[in-house]
């Protein structure tokens, strides 16, 4: 298929903006679908999870094909709830265009900034989409307004608005001299010096030469054309159509390149087993030919290749460059894996961070082997969750975005693999960074036969830096492949710090290094490299770390006071409150761990009428004097002794 014939776009918004509802529209109206989905009767086809059509909102990305104007396109319906953006960004990295709806209602919300921010970070050509037209409280002026202040100057409407609230009757294509004209002119312009000094001169500017380059400048992300529209009862859904086409650009690569894709979703399928979905970049793939996960190092051989629209699935036989699809066969691969080239790939962005670390729980003893089995599916399918199986103990741990998550995973515990399972209070995930800077060494010699003898200097970083690593050893003093054991293993081994949590935010150099020309054996620096940066966290001691949160909380003026009161006792940070007609608006940061509850006491102070959006802000130290550790999984590195034995497989 032409290239030109192809689109693939990601529908992104806040939860319950619309997309499900948008999406459904969208198959129906381009002849996928016989009759219209609902997300209210649970009869959406990209909501096939019982858990999503009981509760009426999207868990996982879904995947599906229409054909529009003799194009096909890729439509992937995200979930809009913060819990769920894991699956967000996995989707953000296989888009080349992406509609992100607002409510022309609620407006601009948290979610809708982080995705803006991602999809502007990764220069994704997007239009913007307000549902909701036909509601009470509908405002595209005051939305717009806002869209034109928080996320772009250069957000421009192409089309004309009939009605609103209750007499809102649709939209039309824009097509001639009047208000529009001067606002698609003002931001065409800005990125056309031609057309900038055609205007100035007073020449006349034809409304096809306008919209023609506003669809070029849309293709290359400089432009965000603004469509309106009802989802719920079809108005502005053609429309959107065809500004997908129109205004969003088809895949780039050829199939005559060298293989490249990337895995973005992992699905068990009962007849079918594991599904790994694939974006392709570069080449193509046909059933029964053997690819190359350059991540994994592996050659896998593809079975089938399945197009997948909902429950239902079909082999289509190949899948060729700039498109997507379900391939099964693949048992080594796992989520964000590369097949064949490198090249043209693009990056992973990093939204979702999960913030609370809880226990599973169960009642039936016998149940303990199927709930590992089942839980490192899930972790397999996102993960995020970080399963942490402590088999001594016979504990199980993982980590999650929110309790909406929580409530979803026992859902899917029990309708797909029919277990039941609790989990325990979730915890804050604390991270730990290095008080002052130090060093750390190891003389691994004895007992024989191992030689591993390593330096760090070990100093904080910025705050949000990660990691930095990099050797100043001469390879002489240390063969190359021993310093590349050491850079694998350090990240290892700063998963758990000196109180049991991950350490961040440090630079760390190897200053020296030396192995032994008989004694040496390579493993001996991957036991050598955890005693030794724990030997040096232990000289610069650890400061904690706590999760902060962005937070907007919107209430009726007379509770003003007693919420700024219970901010100040959250250890909140905020401006000074806003005022719109008889509500208050604050926005600040709050740490995580005061807050978890807050949003229930809020509803129950206001009688339903307040409201708080939260998301990831970043670490920050925690207050003097304040400690929480956990428990440390496996022996740890300060005890040498012991710690060696266990590596070795000699401790009883």
């Amino acid at each position: 298929m032409n290239s030109n014939k192809r689109r693939n776009v990601g529908i992104f918004a806040h939860i319950d903006a619309g997309k499900t509802t948008t999406t459904e529209q969208m198959l129906f109206k381009g002849g996928q679908t016989r009759s219209l989905g609902s997300v209210d009767t649970g009869t959406a086809q990209t909501d096939w999870l019982e858990v999503e059509r009981e509760r009426g909102i999207s868990v996982l990305a879904a995947t599906t094909e229409l054909e529009w104007r003799e194009t096909k396109v890729n439509l992937i319906d995200t979930p809009g709830h913060v819990d769920f953006l894991s699956e967000v960004e996995r989707s953000l990295r296989v888009m080349d265009g992406a509609i992100l709806i607002i409510s022309a209602v609620e407006g601009i919300q948290p979610q809708t900034e982080v995705i803006w921010h991602a999809l502007r970070k990764l220069n994704i050509p997007t239009l913007i989409y307000l549902n909701k037209m036909d509601r009470i409280g509908a405002n595209p002026k005051k939305v717009m307004e806002s869209i034109k202040q928080e996320l772009s100057s250069a957000a421009v409407p192409i089309q004309y608005i009939h009605g609103v609230e209750e007499s809102f009757q649709g939209v039309s294509s824009w097509h001639g001299e009047d208000v529009l004209y001067d606002q698609i002119i003002e931001v065409v312009s800005e990125f056309d010096h031609l057309i900038l000094n055609q205007y100035l001169e007073g020449e006349d500017i034809s409304c096809q030469k306008l919209i023609e380059k506003c669809m070029e400048l849309s293709k290359d992300g400089e432009v965000f054309p603004v469509l309106y529209g009802a989802s719920n009862k079809g108005l502005g859904i053609k429309e959107l159509m065809d500004a997908m086409i129109d205004f969003l650009p088809p895949p780039n690569g050829s199939i005559n390149a060298p293989l490249s894709g990337v895995v973005f979703k992992i699905e068990r399928d009962k007849k079918m087993g594991r599904l790994a979905y694939v974006r392709l970049f570069q080449g193509r793939v046909q059933n029964r030919d053997v690819v190359y996960n350059a991540t994994q190092d592996v050659k896998e051989k593809v079975t089938q290749i399945r197009k997948i629209l909902g429950d239902k699935s079909e082999d289509v036989g190949e899948l060729i460059a700039g498109d997507i699809a379900a391939l099964s066969g693949l048992s080594e691969v796992s989520i964000g894996d590369i097949l064949g080239s490198v090249e043209g790939v693009p990056e992973h962005p990093q939204m979702a961070v999960p913030l609370l670390t809880v226990q599973v729980e169960w009642e039936k003893e016998e149940d303990y082997p199927k709930i590992v089995k089942a839980l490192q599916e899930l972790s397999d399918e996102d993960p995020l969750l970080d399963l942490q199986w402590l088999q001594e103990e016979r504990e199980l741990h993982i980590k999650v975005m929110g309790k909406i998550q929580l409530e979803i995973l026992t859902s899917l515990m029990h309708d797909r693999y029919h277990l039941d399972v609790e989990f325990g209070q979730p915890s804050v995930i604390y991270k730990e960074t290095p008080s002052q800077a130090g060093e750390g060494l190891i003389r691994y010699t004895m007992p024989k036969p191992c030689w591993a003898v390593l330096k760090f200097k070990i100093e904080p970083g910025d705050r949000g830096s990660g990691l930095t690593y990099h050797s100043v050893v001469r390879k002489e003093d240390l063969l190359e492949r021993y310093q590349n054991e050491v850079a694998r293993r350090i990240p290892a081994a700063l998963e758990q710090g000196l109180c049991g949590w991950n350490v961040i935010d440090l630079k760390i150099t190897l200053i020296e290094g030396e192995h032994h020309v008989v004694h040496t054996h390579p493993l001996d620096f991957a036991v050598a490299t955890p005693m030794g940066i724990m030997n040096g966290l232990a000289q610069t001691g650890t400061k904690l770390l706590e999760p902060m949160l962005n937070f907007r909380i919107s209430i009726p003026e007379q509770f003003g006071g007693k919420v700024l009161h219970d901010l100040s006792q959250m250890r909140a940070t905020f401006e000074a409150p806003m005022q719109h007609e008889d509500r208050m608006v604050v926005e600040g940061i709050i740490p995580l761990a005061t807050s978890m509850e807050y949003a229930i006491e809020l509803a129950s102070l206001t009688k339903g009428k307040g409201s708080i959006m939260t998301f990831f802000h970043g670490y920050k130290q925690c207050p003097e004097g304040f400690t929480a550790s956990r428990v440390r999984r496996g022996i740890n590195p300060l005890d040498q002794s012991k710690y060696i034995l266990s590596v070795r497989k000699a401790l009883t």
